[in-house]
């Protein structure tokens, strides 16, 4: 099988396989939406099919299920971004309406399918397939922009549908995947992020947030993700953890 055709299977089968497996289980399906539930079916769908191609491609080190060294640099370079967001999360979105009454979503499901689930089909399979393909910093740029898309359409943190907030989760994302390309594994960024998202929106609810704070919060996050894909940006090919 052709690296090119690789690549289209692991953008357009997980998400199939995400829609089909909701089918299965509630009797209906459309990826994206905000209702927990439907979102946990298709994120565990596509979870399952990125395993298995992925452990049948390319292996489980392959797609970067790495512990070890390249586990704990995953998880200091990602510390990095979770400092920042919660910097800018702290100065420009204040308690609103309802904050009291925000019991949030579980922590398990953070961890599981808005960062396992989404980072195994993105910066597992689908960087490693577009890696082969066309070279690992295009693999770690597009397998970003991906899992800023998923993020987008289907985060529960995704509290506006904005320009800014768009922008957020792509930047987000190729962040995601530049730690992926320096350390060779998603594995301590799925941590961090679940963590991220647990103190940034739970540790410290907001309500419903004001539009306004939200766009200053993601322009503010972007930025510094920024700054932080600058200070990470490979240098030379050595720099490289496929």
């Amino acid at each position: 099988m052709s690296a090119g055709i690789r690549v289209a299977l692991s953008l357009f089968l997980p998400p199939a396989g995400g829609i089909l497996f909701t089918l299965l289980v509630s009797g209906s399906a459309s990826f994206g939406g905000r209702d927990i539930r439907q979102i946990v079916l298709q994120l565990a769908g596509a979870g399952l099919v990125s395993w298995f191609l992925g452990w049948r491609w390319y292996g489980l080190k392959g797609l970067g299920l790495r512990f070890g060294r390249p586990f704990f640099a995953s998880i200091g370079f990602s510390v990095l971004a979770w400092i920042a967001f919660l910097i800018a999360r702290l100065a420009t979105v204040e308690p609103g309406p309802g904050a009291d009454e925000i019991s949030g979503v579980p922590f398990i499901f953070l961890l599981l399918f808005e960062a396992f689930c989404v980072q195994l089909w993105s910066f597992g399979l689908f960087f490693r397939s577009v890696a082969d393909w066309r070279g690992p910093l295009t693999g770690a740029v597009t397998s970003g922009i991906l899992f800023g898309a998923i993020a987008f359409s289907t985060f529960q943190e995704s509290y506006a549908i904005s320009p800014s907030a768009a922008l957020y989760f792509i930047i987000w994302g190729i962040l995601y995947g530049i730690i992926r390309l320096r350390t060779g594994s998603f594995l301590g960024t799925t941590v961090v992020q679940a963590l991220q998202s647990w103190s940034a929106w739970q540790l410290f609810p907001v309500g419903q947030p004001d539009p306004n704070q939200l766009r200053n919060l993601y322009l503010a996050a972007s930025a510094l993700y920024a700054v932080i894909i600058w200070r990470l940006w490979p240098k030379e090919e050595g720099d490289y953890r496929v």
